[in-house]
This record gives structure tokens, sequence and C-alpha cells, in this order.
């Protein structure tokens, strides 16, 4: 029988502790998009602009949201040029920022269980992308960058559904979310540098694509604990 290679199982131990970390971190109830109750209560009691503020939330929301750093990871893992990585990101990025906005603005909103659990299958996609499976099992390849900007749609979508829920106040919205968005975007570029930083160690190692098949079965599987505990946590809601 095969076994890892010292290399490979050493830089495996950080991904099987991110994911007894996801797997401590999320109970059954959790959502890939809540919002901490003071936050919440910040968003339901303020009125007019609120510019600085508002980008620390997008900000902090981004860097803390799992779901995000998951499927960011699995977009930019076999990205090697600069110009790819800026293409695919702002793709994420307008889809994310589009729904976001206008879901809030509009009002448009969807169970945030269901929608979380979506979220999660991206994960689980991009990561089965990544290891080649649907070329093996359908014949052809996706287009990844369609895929990446439908599924930063979703990814808005959550977000916005759960800012409603907080019936934020009218006056100030489009400022205010606007500043949001900034905010997520500036946490998106930081959690960005961080992931290239790691991966461009990474990739100098000789077992790097050998290791990242296993970085992204990893991944899938916690797309899988993600997509469960949301599907869960909508049947006990209901």
């Amino acid at each position: 029988m095969k076994t890892l290679s010292r290399g490979s199982r050493g830089a495996l131990v950080p991904l099987a502790r991110l994911a007894l970390f996801t797997l401590v971190l999320i109970p059954g109830t959790a959502l890939a998009h809540d919002v901490t109750p003071g936050d919440a209560g910040y968003i339901q009691e303020i009125w007019g602009v609120h510019i600085v503020p508002f980008i620390y939330l997008g900000a902090k929301h981004m860097i803390t949201g799992y779901d995000h750093i998951l499927f960011l990871l699995g977009v930019v893992f076999f990205l090697y040029h600069m110009k790819d990585v800026a293409i695919y990101v702002s793709l994420f990025a307008l889809g994310h920022s589009v729904t976001m906005l206008l879901g809030v603005w509009f009002g448009w909103g969807i169970n945030a269980y269901i929608i979380d659990a979506i979220i999660g299958l991206s994960v689980v996609y991009k990561a089965l992308d990544n290891l080649g499976a649907f070329q093996k099992w359908l014949g052809f390849q996706p287009n990844t960058k369609a895929a990446t900007l439908i599924f930063g749609l979703f990814h808005g979508t959550g977000l916005a559904s759960k800012i409603l829920e907080y019936q934020i106040a009218e006056d100030g919205l489009l400022a205010n979310l606007l500043s949001f968005n900034l905010g997520v975007e500036l946490g998106q570029l930081l959690a960005l540098f961080v992931i290239l930083i790691v991966m461009g160690y990474w990739r100098r190692s000789p077992n790097f694509l050998r290791q990242g098949t296993y970085a992204n079965i990893i991944m899938a599987g916690l797309g899988v604990l993600l997509t469960y505990q949301q599907i869960a946590g909508y049947i006990a809601s209901t």
C-alpha cells in the first residue's frame, strides 16, 4: 500500500488542523453569513450614514467568513500568474457585490440555511474542479470563469439575506451598503494577500502537486460539512 512521504504528511498537518477547527467551530445551527449579536444590534440601531463602521463590518465579515476564504483558496489554488488571479478574484468580487447590494436594496432574500448550503456546495464544486473531476466524469471542463462569477452571486445573496433580517435603516442605506461592500473587498484583498504568500512558499515544494490533491480532497470534505450543517439547520428550523 502506498504511503505519504514525510513531506506530504508534514504539509497536511495544518490542513488536518483546519478540518478539526471547522468541525469544532461550526455547530449544526451555525450560519456561514451570521452576524455577531453586537454587530446585529449596531446595524439595527443606527440611523444615517456611517461609512467607517460599515467598512469595518464588511472587512470583518470577509476575514471571518470561512466559506468565502475556502472558496477563494480554491479559486487561486492552481493559478500561477497574477493576471489570472486578478481576473478570477474580480469575477468573484463582481458577483458578490452585485447580489449583496441589489439584494439588500430591493429586499431580495432567500432562506439563510438554503443559500448557505449552496455556498457550501460552491466550495465542493471548486475543490472537485481543481481535482479535474468534471473532466473525468463528464468528459469536458465547465467554464471556470462563469462558475466563479455565478458562485460569487450566491455568496453575495447569502450576505444580503442575513442583512435583511436585521432591517437596516433606509436613511443612509446606499452609502452604508457601498461602505460595507468596500470593506468586504478590502478584507478579501487582505485574505488573498495571505493566501498568495502561503501558496508561493508551498509551491516551491517538489511535492506540491501531490499535496495539493490531498488539500483539495480535504477542502471538498469541508464543503460537504458546511452543506450538511446548513441542511440540518434548515430541517431543525422547520
